[in-house]
């Protein structure tokens, strides 16, 4: 078996070579001539599986280590006999993490609490349900925006999108980017959504930057509508707006779903995919594992306020990417590529909680005691 597989997937060198053999690419490198015959294609989203690339291969098979798939043209696939699989929700740990690590970095620069404010959470998928999970143990009141899974489950429990916009202090966005069917995403956060926000709101986006319109979250912003800003996905990356970097309260370069835990889920349920279409076995499958944290022990003690919430900063912290973003913003696929992906708060253990503190750690998914 051949396999093309771009370089930059953590974890995945040295682990399928006994059972295949694997040639690693950049994504400049993934060309009809590099492909034409490989069986599998190891991608990720910079990685375009057009029928350009595509046409007189012998791929059988595209795995990408990601949640989205929209760099593959699955039309084309399904008409010419190629099979495809995504890796859904290998990431939603992970955006939570940045999602509620960027919310209480915000509220602690604000002097702020969390406490009592209602989030509105748009698209409640794998990584929807995390975020709500983490806010919910902050005693967040939480609302629901999903017409997919209304339409499914019945309206009960979701609100419509006019709903999320009045009522929310804060609005965050994970929907898949889809510029047509019955709930195309393209601009879905258009002029008039802003200007039905309650003022002052927060908003964040960490899906697919097309899923805002750059030019009406600008002027929200400029007119205190929109009154905190946390962006990690752009228009036009990587050749982001300068203007709404300056806007902004935290801005990444699209790493909301890198951490090592979600990279290493990633790798593994793309080489789980390629044993079922296969029927084979990778030996080394399980050494798909990322690296023990540099500090696997946070002690709180070490702060002398918000304690909970410092710790949670000690597993991501949103404010130091932001600010390479700002001092770069010409590299930002330079500073997406070479991202220190951090563990998961499931690869700490805390030391000296209290009672309390212990059982909140323990639902936001640490070690504790």
């Amino acid at each position: 078996m051949k396999i093309v597989a771009d370089d930059t997937i953590p974890f995945l060198k040295g682990i399928a070579e006994p059972e295949a053999e694997v040639i690693y690419l950049p994504a400049k490198g993934f060309t009809p001539e590099a492909i034409r015959d490989a069986d599998v294609l190891i991608v990720r989203s910079i990685d375009k599986c057009t029928p350009a690339l595509l046409s007189g291969s012998s791929v059988q098979l595209i795995t990408t280590a990601t949640i989205g798939f929209d760099h593959i043209d699955t039309h084309y696939c399904e008409t010419h006999g190629i099979a495809w699989e995504n890796a859904p929700g290998c990431n939603a740990p992970s955006v939570g993490q940045y999602v509620f690590a960027s919310l209480l970095a915000l509220a602690l620069r604000r002097g702020e609490t969390l406490e009592g404010k209602t989030l509105g959470i748009v698209g409640v998928g794998h990584v929807g349900r995390e975020v709500e999970r983490l806010a919910s143990t902050w005693n967040m009141r939480i609302l629901r925006n999903d017409p997919p899974r209304a339409e499914a489950e019945g309206q009960k429990g979701f609100v419509s999108l006019e709903e999320i916009a009045t009522e929310s202090d804060i609005v965050t966005l994970h929907v898949p980017f889809t510029r047509e069917g019955r709930y195309p995403t393209y601009h879905l956060a258009h002029a008039e959504f802003f200007q039905m926000m309650k003022r002052g709101a927060w908003f964040i986006n960490s899906c697919r930057g097309a899923v805002h319109d750059t030019e009406a979250l600008i002027q929200a912003k400029k007119s205190g509508i929109v009154g905190g800003i946390i962006l990690d996905c752009w228009e036009n990356e990587p050749d982001i707006s300068p203007e709404l970097l300056g806007l902004s309260d935290l801005a990444t370069p699209h790493i909301a779903g890198f951490s090592a835990d979600g990279k290493a889920t990633a790798t593994r349920m793309c080489l789980e995919a390629i044993e079922r279409f296969f029927h084979i076995r990778f030996s080394r499958l399980a050494e798909v594992t990322p690296p023990a944290p540099v500090c696997p022990e946070i002690d709180l003690n070490g702060f002398a306020d918000h304690r909970v919430a410092r710790a949670f900063l000690q597993t991501f912290n949103p404010e130091i990417v932001d600010k390479r973003l700002r001092n770069n913003p010409s590299q930002f696929e330079y500073l997406r590529n070479h991202y220190d992906h951090p563990r998961e708060p499931k690869a700490y253990r805390v030391r000296n909680a209290t009672t309390d503190e212990q059982k909140l750690l323990e639902k936001m998914g640490f070690h504790a005691g």
